[in-house]
């Protein structure tokens, strides 16, 4: 899709930053999902990398108004945000169309996977930022904003390892998406980042896993020393 209007990289950045406050989806996610989408297509070829920078930049500017009601999707309102700007502000009805059709496929839990080739580097560079240690950490930072616990215990008592969790939870999270995006990605260069990035992330995962659980079995520290009436815990009055 070729642009009539020259990109201001500046100013489309400057808009960016105006839409972004979570701190898991700051600016520096977003320059990184476009440093992996310019590794990406330099890598594959065939990207239109003018669309591409754009479509990444503002990839994620729905992001405060999902935050605000849950029930939007930032990708799909983010792309009508995009595509209003990109034409305010002089650029074609072709490029605008282009660059929101690319932010509208890029989340993971979506039923409209990317079609155009930088929608599908767009996607996985994306999803790259979500892999290994950064993505474990922005997840971290994404379940305190929302106030998510780490992990959810079973009705047993047991710390379940977020399978088969009915409640949301960091473990629940690893499960369901985190652990399962490795064999999701479209190009052939994103696919080994990806692959190198695995390792880091399930090492962390059964860390934390282990370690919740030995807590919560050792020794009979708990029946010896704590009374549990429903589920409040209460330390006992030895006095």
């Amino acid at each position: 899709m070729t642009n009539t209007c020259r990109t201001n990289f500046t100013a489309v950045e400057t808009y960016m930053r105006s839409c972004m406050s979570d701190s898991a989806h700051d600016t520096e996610h977003v320059y990184r999902v476009l440093n992996y989408a310019i590794d990406i297509a330099k890598h594959d070829g065939g990207a239109n990398t003018e669309l591409l920078a754009v479509a990444c930049l503002l990839h994620d500017i729905g992001r405060e108004e999902q935050f605000a009601d849950p029930s939007i999707d930032h990708a799909v309102y983010g792309a009508g945000k995009a595509h209003k700007w990109l034409v305010e502000n002089g650029y074609s009805n072709g490029f605008a169309d282009a660059v929101k059709n690319c932010i509208c496929s890029h989340r993971f839990r979506s039923d409209n996977p990317p079609q155009s080739l930088e929608a599908k580097i767009l996607f996985d560079a994306d999803k790259l930022d979500v892999c290994g240690a950064v993505g474990i950490a922005r997840t971290l930072f994404y379940k305190a904003h929302v106030s998510e616990p780490l992990y959810s215990l079973t009705e047993t008592g047991d710390v379940g390892d977020g399978t088969n969790d009915t409640e949301p939870s960091f473990l629940k999270e690893y499960k369901f998406k985190l652990e399962n995006m490795y064999d999701k990605f479209y190009t052939k260069r994103g696919s080994e980042l990806a692959a190198k990035r695995k390792s880091a992330a399930k090492n962390f995962y059964d860390s934390l896993l282990a370690e919740v659980r030995e807590c919560y079995s050792s020794c009979g520290l708990y029946e010896n020393h704590v009374s549990s009436k429903g589920k409040g815990h209460k330390l006992e009055n030895t006095q």
